[in-house]
Parts: structure tokens; sequence; C-alpha cells
């Protein structure tokens, strides 16, 4: 008798830590930080960075950051919902945008993966500034799993699987 699904990145659970992005050459240069991970979900936050406005004139981030930050938060949530670690590969990422982005706040997103089949993962989330309670973005997405035979960069975070843990 099981005591419910096996998290392959369960022993990471918690508080997120400087190392999570090591693995993400993009994630890493954009500062994305991870707030939080558990079953079928992750937390990720963008500081807010003058390098990193896209409207001068509003100074707002650039929407690509933006999407960077919650496409992130996508295939961290899908890696924390498998019970064995593959390669994630973005399908289809919508993001609605609701409203302009605070300028000189940073911005969190959270992503849950609502549902695994054999092949693809399929999310929602939301990105918000000031609160949680009012976001300025929304997403929906589907993810390939198991598209690239060389494994998943996630196995990096396993002690003994790829690199040291931070």
């Amino acid at each position: 008798m099981s005591d419910g699904p096996r998290y392959a990145l369960g022993f990471m659970f918690g508080p997120g830590t400087p190392g999570m992005v090591s693995f993400t050459p993009h994630a890493q240069r954009l500062g994305i930080q991870v707030v939080e991970t558990g079953p079928r979900f992750a937390v990720v936050r963008l500081p807010y960075r003058t390098e990193l406005i896209g409207d001068p004139g509003r100074k707002v981030i650039f929407g690509g950051a933006i999407t960077a930050l919650l496409d992130h938060a996508s295939g961290l949530a899908i890696a924390c919902s498998l019970e064995e670690l593959k390669a994630i590969a973005t399908i289809d990422l919508r993001v609605d945008y609701l409203r302009a982005a605070e300028p000189g706040l940073d911005l969190t997103g959270r992503v849950e993966c609502y549902r695994l089949t054999r092949n693809v993962a399929f999310i929602r989330g939301t990105a918000w500034d000031a609160s949680p309670d009012d976001p300025f973005a929304s997403c929906a997405g589907s993810f390939m799993l198991g598209a690239n035979n060389a494994g998943s960069p996630f196995t990096r975070l396993v002690p003994g699987e790829g690199t040291e843990q931070s």
C-alpha cells in the first residue's frame, strides 16, 4: 500500500535555494529566484532591475522576461509533479496580460501542474507584483515530457545524479 505519489524532487520541496536555477542559464541571467516548490507547484521571483525594462516611459518590465519567468515556473512545477525526471519542452504557453506590472516591484509567479499524461503536462498559473490577490498576468500551457533523450537538467538537483546541490 502506497502513501501517495513519490516525487523525484520531493526532497527539495519547501523554500527555494540559489542552486535551483543553476541548470537554466537564461534564468540565472535574468536573476530568477525559486521561492518555494511543492507537489505539483512552483513559485519563482524576478527581482526588478532597470536592465529588464521594456517600456522606458512607463518603466515596466519587458514582456519576454515575464514569459520567461512563467515558463521557468512551469517547467519546475512539472518537474515537481514527476515520479521520474524527464526532459520537459514547451509545446504551448499562453500568457494573458491583465494589466501592466507596477514599476519598481519584484514580480512573482506561481504555476501549478494540474494534469499529467504519459507524454504531456498541463499547467496554469498567475504572476503578481504587490499581492497574489491582484495578478497582472495569467498563463496556461502544455509541455512535452521526455522530448529529449539527453534527459532532464533537473537531475543536477538530485544528490548523486549530477552536480552538487547548492
